[in-house]
Order: C-alpha cells, then structure tokens, then sequence
C-alpha cells in the first residue's frame, strides 16, 4: 500500500495525456494567474480617489504603487522551493487566504501607511501564487505538448488581467469608491479555496531538507536592493543612491550564490544554470521583456495624455494587443510541435519588430492611434510567443522535484526585465522629452511654468489652459519623439534577440520529440 505522502508526492507519467479533470484544473489555475495581472493595473486608475481620500505624501503614493511589485521581486524564489517542500497546492491556498483577507484589509485601509503594508503583504500573498501555478502545471500535464500549450494558455491569462486592469478598474469607480478595485480579489479566491482540493494535485519533493533561512534573508537582500535601484534609476538617472542599491544588489547576489554552492540543499540549485536551454530561455524572458516593457508604458501615456483618450477608453483600446497576445500563446506552442521553438520565437520577434517600426512612426495626428495600436498589437505578438515558449523551456528543463524553483526564476526574470526596460528605455525617453522641449521653450515662458513643462508630459497636461498658446502641443510633439526613438531601439535589441534565440535554442527539437532525439544535440542532465 502506499501512503499518503508517498501519493501525493507522485507525477503523471511523461506519456500520459490529461483528461477532462486536469484541462479543467487549468481553468482553476487561470483564476489568480488573471488577478495577479488584473492587480498590477488596476491600482493605475484608482489612485487619483485613493490620493484624495488618504492624502499621501508623493513618497507615500510611489510605495503604494511600488510596494506590492518590490515583495513579489524579493519572495518570488523563496516561495517556488518552499512550494517543492511543503506541496505546491498547499502553498497556493495558503496564498490565496492571505491574498484574500490582505486585499479586504486594503480595500477599508484608513491611511496611507496601512495601505503601504497592506500592499506588501498582497506582494508576499503574490509571491507564492505566481510560481505554485505554473509548478503545478508541470505536474497536471504529462505529455509535453500539452504541457506547452497548457502553459501558453497560463501565460495569456497574466496578460488578459493587466490589460483589463484599467477597464474594470474604470466600470468599478464610476459606481463604487476606490477600495472596491481590491474586492475583486473575494470571488476569485473564494472559487479558488473550493475547487483546487477537488481539481489539482498536490506534490512536494521527496528528500527535501529544511528551508535555509540565511538564503532566504540573503535572496531578499540581493533583489530588494536591486529592484529598487532599477526603479530608481528609472525617476532619477544614475543618482548616488540608484547606484550604491544597484553594486549592493550585486554584491548580495554573488555570495548568495556562493552560499547556495556550498549548501547540500540549497534554496535556489545553480546547478539549474548548467542546462543551455534553462539559461537561453531565461535571457530570452529577460532581454524580451525589457523591450516590451519600455514601449507599454510610453504607449498607454500617448493614448491618454497626446490622443485625449479617457482612461477608460484606454484601456479598451488595449483589447487588440492582448488578444493579439492570447493568439500568440495558444498557436506557437502549437506551431513548435512541428517546428523548433527557437526558430518559432525568432520568427515572432523578427515580426514585432514591424510592430517597434510601426511605434517609431508614430505622429501626433488622427492616425497615431490606429498606427500605435496596430504597432504595439505586433510587440504583443512577440510577447506572447516568448512567454509561452520561453516559460515551458524553463520548466521543461528542470527536473520535476525542482519545478517550483524553476518556475520562480522564469517569473523572476520578467519581473526584472519589466523594472529594467521601464528603467532604460523609459529613461530614454524622457530624456529625448526634456532635451526637445527646452530647445523649443518661448523666451517669455516664465521658471515655474517652464519647470512644470519640463518636468514631464503628465504635468504639462495637468497644467493645461495656463501653459501659452501652442506649448502644450510642442510638450506633445516632444514626448512622441521620445516615443519614436524609444520603439527604434527596442526593434533593433528584439531583432538582436531573435537572432540570440534561434542560434542558443536551435538545438532543443519540435516539442514532441522522444527524449533520444532532443538528447541528439547533447546537452547533459546537469541535476541527474
């Protein structure tokens, strides 16, 4: 007879295919996959009602924003091997409760602070959410095909809620007040808490020793300091104080890495980074997501702040690009059944590049929306393919009792590569925004309304009827020339990319192929 443990700690044959029961545990999964992309939005509208109510000082308003995405970062690795350890269902509920009750806490929030560590807790909440479904995943699909198309379907669901972030976001506060953008979390989590007992496995590695508490503190001490010099830099350029977190980071991470080295149970196994499909696909996600990143936010500010458009209107212009990305994550998995997947995602970037190419034309005139829509759909179409096919890759290559470690260093890599595309390409742009407009600034303008103009598009545009004739359109033109050349850049690094994967990825076969044939191109099992 077996136990209980030794049952729960068993995995679906590489062969066999999922039934009704394990498709429908994926619908389950998509549930907090969509809340964790919806709650990175979401907040985006409601802050203005937020300000008024708890009147933060500007310092407490970026952590609002800022807390939730800094715990994720720092407890993302953390989470995905205590999932290995204690079970990943396990730890997914658990997650779920206190994403629960954390998110009713910040909806009747009294002040600024109480919503600051509300928002760090959701981030803790966060963290064991992101790597315990994609793990489970891992487990639930057997057979490699559908494992990857399981997995693109996972990977358009975090992309289908931060698009309708704002648009939820803005049917919520024209009826309700600011707290009621946390609340969706309730019925999400209440579906949750009742269906995965019924729908998903659990599993736990067998073997597993206790949890390294020194490597927990060392990892959040090497991307908590990090992250935030990322972001930093992005505000301010390289201040002192972006450049001391940034070496710190640094300095934290080599002997974190160290320390796991030494350990004979590490929290994050190095030994990981010696498989060449495990480290392409991950600079795949990285390098992929940094040029995503650095035109999303550019995008969204020229449809609000150039086009006119209401948040709401937005947002819904945004639909074509996510379902232009829920198309990518479904169809190249299927295309790299028959095709290897580096050739499949070097042909999707080389096609985004159109997209940046499009984004690099943009004007300020009636045509800028279509165009930048139409452009930033193609950027999602590459977006899509990589993380579908760049996420199985990761979890494919590492063996199955290291899944949750696996899949918090692919989410880790996209978040670090969101920080650092905001950061460079975003810094970029400002940067073209402040050297156009100060050449183009009228000799009557007065230090303060020059200063405001200067300063950004968003108080060029709050400040509206007093700025002189015509200033507020050339603020526009500036801002879409930095548009412009950030979106040149991003094509030239993700047509750069496109050629990095076919040539690192070429040797992994279509998925499907029989372990004798992916094993043709010779690439050790680092962690047998």
């Amino acid at each position: 007879m077996v136990s209980l443990t030794e049952q729960e700690t068993t995995t679906r044959s590489p062969r066999q295919q999922a039934g009704i029961k394990e498709w429908a545990g994926l619908a389950v999964l998509a549930l907090p996959t969509a809340l964790l992309g919806l709650d990175v939005t979401i907040l985006y509208l409601a802050l203005p009602a937020l300000a008024a109510d708890l009147q933060p000082s500007s310092t407490q308003a970026l952590w609002i924003m800022d807390a939730y995405g800094f715990m994720i970062a720092g407890f993302l690795i953390t989470m995905g091997t205590l999932g290995d350890r204690i079970g990943r269902r396990r730890l997914l509920m658990i997650g779920a409760v206190a994403f629960g009750i954390t998110s009713v806490i910040a909806a009747y929030s009294t002040s600024a602070v109480m919503l600051i560590a509300a928002r760090a807790v959701l981030g803790v909440a966060g963290a064991t959410l992101m790597p315990s479904t994609l793990a489970l995943i891992s487990n639930m699909f057997g057979d490699v095909r559908q494992r990857a198309l399981a997995i693109g379907v996972w990977a358009t669901m975090f992309a289908l809620g931060m698009a309708a972030g704002p648009v939820v976001g803005g049917l919520l506060l024209e009826r309700f007040w600011w707290g009621s953008a946390f609340l969706v979390a309730i019925p999400v989590v209440v579906v949750l808490l009742i269906a995965a007992p019924l729908l998903l496995p659990e599993y736990r590695a067998r073997r597993s020793g206790p949890l390294d508490f020194a490597s927990v503190l060392l990892s959040l001490a090497a991307v908590l300091p990090a992250v935030y010099g990322v972001k930093e830099m992005a505000k301010a350029g390289l201040e002192p104080v972006s450049v001391l977190a940034l070496l710190l980071g640094g300095l934290l991470t080599i002997a974190f890495v160290r320390r796991q080295q030494r350990l004979a149970d590490p929290l994050l196994d190095m030994r990981l980074f010696g498989s060449r499909t495990f480290s392409a696909a991950l600079i795949v996600l990285l390098v992929g997501l940094v040029g995503v990143s650095g035109v999303m936010l550019l995008v969204t500010q020229y449809l609000q702040l150039v086009a006119g458009l209401t948040p709401l209107a937005a947002g819904l212009w945004m639909g074509p690009p996510a379902l232009m990305m829920v198309l990518a994550g479904i169809v190249a998995p299927l295309l790299a059944r028959r095709i290897r997947p580096g050739y499949v995602v070097g042909a999707a970037l080389t096609l985004s590049t159109l997209g940046y190419w499009l984004l690099a034309s943009v004007e300020v005139n009636a045509s800028g929306v279509g165009l930048a829509i139409a452009g930033f759909s193609l950027v999602y179409l590459g977006l899509g393919t990589i993380a579908a096919l760049g996420t199985d890759l990761v979890v494919g290559a590492a063996p199955a009792d290291k899944a949750g470690s696996a899949s918090a260093m692919s989410e880790m890599v996209q978040e670090l590569g969101v920080a650092l595309g905001v950061a460079l390409l975003g810094s970029l742009a400002t940067f073209v925004y402040r050297a156009q407009i100060s050449d183009v600034m009228a000799d009557g303008v007065t230090a303060d309304v020059s200063g405001v103009v200067e300063e950004s598009l968003w108080a060029a545009v709050s400040a509206g009827e007093s700025l002189p004739a015509g200033l507020l359109l050339e603020a526009q033109q500036a801002f879409t020339a930095g548009l412009n050349l950030t979106a040149t850049v991003g094509g030239v690094v993700i047509l750069a990319l496109a050629v990095v994967s076919i040539v690192s990825l070429r040797h992994v076969g279509a998925i499907g192929e029989t372990q004798e044939a992916s094993a043709e191109k010779g690439e050790p099992c680092t962690l047998c």
